[in-house]
């Protein structure tokens, strides 16, 4: 399984944070020890469903969004949810994070799973990070690595 995690960052909006580039680069270097993990960003929602779209591969791209109104899930679920779509065969997995207005009706409709990372609202940067952790915390838990603890 391929996993990307992306993100709708208009090209105006977006800005140079080393820190928390750094961050994200070293969960993505992390994921890909256990499967290969990218980041994309789109400048609008119709790019990245229209990149969703042609994504190759037996089956479509499994896409589970991030918005407020979704599923919260605790580490262990979420590595319950990813090891099972690893193990039914999931080729691609795309995680995203919308836009600032959030997702359009479609995108939602589109989506095999829509995800909350709880009612905080989070700045673009520090949400893929967070999400980058959590998809490293869940390969860990799956693993059995003493990285999560459980708490």
């Amino acid at each position: 399984m391929k996993i990307t995690l992306a993100a709708v960052v208009p090209r105006r909006s977006r800005t140079k944070s080393e820190p928390s580039d750094r961050l994200l680069a070293d969960y993505l270097e992390r994921t890909a020890r256990y499967t290969p993990c990218d980041s994309q960003l789109f400048d609008t929602e119709g790019a990245l469903l229209d990149w969703l779209t042609r994504q190759p591969g037996r089956s479509a791209a499994h896409a589970i969004l991030l918005d407020s109104r979704g599923k919260q899930l605790s580490s262990e679920e979420l590595a319950g949810t990813i090891g099972r779509l690893r193990d039914d065969g999931t080729q691609r997995l795309v995680m995203a994070i919308g836009p600032a207005d959030g997702w359009s009706d479609a995108a939602r409709q589109r989506a095999d799973l829509l995800l909350s990372l709880g009612r905080i609202t989070l700045p673009h940067q520090l949400a893929r990070v967070v999400l980058a952790e959590q998809v490293y915390r869940a390969f860990t838990i799956l693993a059995g690595h003493p990285y999560h603890s459980g708490h």
